[in-house]
């Protein structure tokens, strides 16, 4: 029975190494982003660079 445990565990690893499972967890984005700030008038307008920002 333990041979076949492990001979189980060793094809998921292979598998999640080949073809990962989605998490969304790690692609949540915590908090609002600079594109929200614009439309509220909190960061300089998109077409804004550095230079003409700061100069």
């Amino acid at each position: 029975m333990a041979f076949w445990n492990q001979l189980t565990h060793c094809r998921v690893a292979i598998r999640e190494f080949i073809a990962p499972t989605y998490r969304p967890e790690r692609h949540y984005m915590r908090g609002p982003g600079p594109a929200c700030a614009r439309r509220g008038g909190l960061l300089p307008d998109a077409g804004a660079t550095f230079h003409s920002v700061f100069s």
